[in-house]
């Protein structure tokens, strides 16, 4: 087993929630009366901390706003994150990887309250042994989720994968030493993912799923 500890990031990887993020995005500008981003600009945000990834996505929003942003965003998306699903194939790959003996974990831009509400809406926090959440770390790229998901089960680099859709998830990786998965089909386009060297680019759950099968 090469990849004893394998790290997905959430939304856009294992949910198919990049859409409902831009569009809350969205909503929550328009509320405020801020420029609208496009969706590429928007997208570009997703993985990152609520208050970064506002910032980000909205370069003129003075400090003094960002809370009343990430709380207009959090009331768009909250009002449809139920009807999200995850995609085609995600609970049967965590099934064969949890019962292969890999230790599965998540490191996600969401907060700890926003994981565990997709944690059990979807019914899939029995498959995994541990979390990392952007309010109860640095956002990526910073390496400190990875730093602490590879302390608490003992785990060197080299046995350790990042799989993500972001650049934010694959920089985060590279900036903890550890391989990355790159998946196609969330935020983040094909030719921005390549450019961070990952080990692979996946285009569906079931690419990703027979790589692991293969190489991990």
């Amino acid at each position: 087993m090469k990849y004893q500890l394998i790290v997905f990031d959430w939304d856009g990887t294992l949910l198919d929630s990049a859409g409902a993020i831009v569009q809350a995005i969205q909503s929550a500008c328009i509320d405020l009366s801020l420029p609208v981003p496009e969706d590429s600009q928007a997208r570009h945000v997703i993985g990152l901390g609520l208050v970064d990834a506002m910032r980000h996505a909205v370069p003129d929003l003075p400090p003094e706003r960002y809370q009343a942003m990430v709380d207009r965003y959090r009331y768009h998306y909250l009002a449809g994150d139920h009807k999200l699903t995850l995609f085609d194939g995600v609970p049967q790959m965590l099934e064969r990887l949890h019962a292969a003996g890999h230790i599965l974990a998540i490191a996600t831009g969401k907060s700890r309250l926003g994981l565990d509400r997709a944690l059990d809406h979807s019914g899939l926090r029995p498959l995994f042994q541990a979390s990392r959440c952007a309010d109860e770390c640095h956002s990526k790229p910073h390496p400190q989720m990875l730093e602490e998901l590879m302390a608490e089960f003992c785990m060197a680099e080299a046995s350790t994968v990042m799989i993500g859709d972001t650049s934010h998830d694959l920089l985060m990786a590279s900036n903890a030493g550890v391989d990355a998965l790159a998946v196609t089909y969330g935020a983040h386009p094909h030719n921005h993912l390549v450019e961070h060297k990952p080990a692979a680019c996946l285009h569906s759950i079931q690419e990703l799923d027979q790589w692991l099968l293969n190489f991990a």
